[in-house]
């Protein structure tokens, strides 16, 4: 398709996009809009430097290929080069949602579905809604100096329905979310969110500060998720290891990190917000675990961080749009779930807190988690609804810490915000686990 030149790696990633955007503040729509583009990033690579360039004018990538070329200097040994070694050479079409595409469906049906949420959120404690729904649907082409020819589609769509809570005093801003890759999973969700909606109304009503200290705590399995993807997942992606001795020595695979009841993997191949079923290289997803049995198992790699550390590609080179070079990211990462029922978790706790949503969470060395909602557990039972401001502390010791894990597995997947690395936000990504009792955790 392209005329690659001679003694040079070169490859091209083009990007064909459909997305949709309909936001309301209240009952006032404030965007509704469809946008379709295409575009392409072309990269050349001589051995001692990458030279990059995106463009909308497709039809004149071979020109960007050439000009390119212009700047590097030619490498006869360019394919024994480490980097170039490591990537993957994939052929063929994999187009997943040729017969589900959301753009296939119109702008009235998505507008529809939003109808019957604006009377869901006319409650006496709600001040402010936002509605959302949006979609995205990308057709890749990836080709190769070596040989990669490749197609593949990812997609998603989700409702966001943001609202702002006010009892007295007390404030509470929360948000129901529905997504998947698929449309026809977001119909008929109005019971579900009502029942959400009447959880949070019960919660503000009744919460009370709670009392600082250490406690048991019990992460849902969408906290838990963020906590493995915030805590752990960042710590596995391997470009913050090159060059640094230390740590490579401090992150050595087969180092225990954790529980031995306790495993994280990341997995592009689920279908997921975080589907990639190859990464922007053309390599092939797979379950990568990082922690395995308490563990360290493995991290995520691009071309170039495989070829540096000596490891294998994991299909974590991701990019989010044509812009962007890939960097080493995640996918969906989750803990896998134990062998204790919901019940069992909760009835062993006799002082603790379950948490069952977040605002936001960070960490690396250390990390920190904010909640929307938790419980008390007292006695092996929920009890009343509390304010937690934060829970934090040291990775390791949390994850030494977990001492029961949930049977069932749950990954969540968001339609709104994503994952931010250097520049690139927001990656589509997801994340879940089971529910995860882990002792002696800071909470204030």
């Amino acid at each position: 398709m392209f005329k690659f030149p001679e003694n040079l790696y070169t490859d091209v990633r083009i990007e064909n996009v459909y997305e949709t955007k309909i936001a309301y503040t209240l009952d006032n729509l404030d965007q509704c809009k469809t946008r379709k583009y295409k575009a392409a990033f072309i990269r050349i690579f001589d051995g001692q430097r990458w030279y990059y360039s995106s463009t909308s004018e497709t039809r004149n990538i071979q020109g960007e290929i050439d000009s390119l070329a212009k700047l590097t200097v030619p490498n006869p040994k360019i394919y024994e080069h480490p980097t170039v070694k490591k990537l993957e050479v994939n052929t063929g079409v994999y187009e997943k949602f040729n017969e589900e595409d959301v753009s296939k469906i119109s702008k009235e049906e998505k507008l529809t579905l939003l109808d019957p949420y604006f009377e869901l959120v006319k409650r006496p404690l709600i001040k402010i809604t936002n509605l959302n729904y949006i979609d995205e649907k990308r057709v890749k082409e990836i080709y190769s100096s070596k040989g990669t020819n490749l197609t593949f589609d990812t997609q998603r769509a989700g409702i966001s329905i943001n609202f702002n809570m006010v009892k007295g005093d007390k404030h509470l801003s929360e948000a129901y979310q529905a997504a998947s890759c698929y449309y026809k999973d977001l119909l008929n969700g109005e019971n579900e969110c009502k029942n959400y909606i009447k959880t949070c109304e019960a919660f503000i009503e009744n919460s009370k500060p709670v009392d600082k200290g250490k406690y048991t705590v019990i992460l849902s399995p969408k906290v838990a998720g963020v906590f493995a993807h915030e805590s752990f997942g960042h710590k596995s992606e391997a470009d913050f290891m090159v060059g640094d001795e230390a740590m490579k020595k401090e992150w050595a695979i087969g180092s225990k990190v954790g529980s031995e009841i306790l495993s994280i993997v990341d997995d592009g191949n689920e279908i997921t917000s975080g589907f990639a079923p190859f990464d922007d290289e053309g390599t092939k997803a797979r379950k990568t675990y990082l922690i395995k049995d308490g563990i360290l198992a493995g991290r995520l790699h691009s071309g170039f961080t495989a070829g540096e550390l000596e490891e294998e590609v994991t299909g974590n080179g991701r990019a989010i749009n044509f812009e962007f070079e890939p960097i080493v990211r995640m996918t969906s990462t989750y803990i896998l779930p134990g062998d204790k029922t919901m019940d069992e978790l909760i009835s062993e706790v006799k002082d603790g807190i379950l948490i069952e949503n977040f605002n936001h969470g960070s960490g690396m060395s250390t990390f920190t988690i904010a909640p929307r909602r938790s419980y008390m557990i007292k006695d092996g039972k929920i009890t009343d609804p509390v304010n937690v401001s934060v829970i934090t502390g040291t990775v390791f010791e949390a994850l030494n810490s977990i001492d029961g894990l949930s049977n069932k597995l749950e990954l969540v997947s968001m339609i709104t915000g994503g994952c931010g690395k250097m520049e690139q936000y927001p990656l589509p990504v997801a994340f879940g686990g089971p529910y995860v009792r882990v002792k002696n955790m800071n909470v204030q």
